[in-house]
């Protein structure tokens, strides 16, 4: 799939709009009660759909940590890690629409004081 573009297009052009039309009826079911709203949207940058949002958090690690995560963790080959993130936005496009940045190349303890100090911020709005 991350070695076919087109394959990928095509794929992304059933799903996309799925995707976008369940997300803003979970937003609205959930705005009449005053919560929080969080989408999960990895490809938000490849999408264009960041100014939709109130706010963008982007995690980001160096691309070599990422690969090595994807190699040790989940099992893949290196080529498979590396296509994956060649298909997909760089650092540089999804820092840039980007609110918050949690940067991901520390330990849990660190990742979980960055969440934790977004969402204060994000609840106290």
């Amino acid at each position: 799939m991350f070695s076919d573009p087109e394959a990928r297009k095509r794929l992304e052009a059933i799903t996309h709009p799925l995707i976008q039309a369940v997300s803003r009826a979970e937003e609205e079911a959930a705005q009449a009660t005053g919560a929080l709203v969080i989408n999960d949207m990895p490809l938000i940058a490849e999408m264009g759909t960041a100014a939709l949002f109130d706010a963008v958090i982007v995690v980001d690690v160096p691309i070599e940590e990422a690969v090595r995560r994807m190699v040790a963790d989940r099992g893949w080959a290196e080529a498979d890690a590396r296509a994956r993130i060649a298909a997909q936005a760089s650092r540089e496009e999804r820092r840039a629409i980007a609110t918050y940045v949690i940067d991901n190349s520390g330990s849990y303890d660190q990742l979980a004081r960055q969440v934790q100090a977004i969402y204060d911020e994000l609840i106290a709005d």
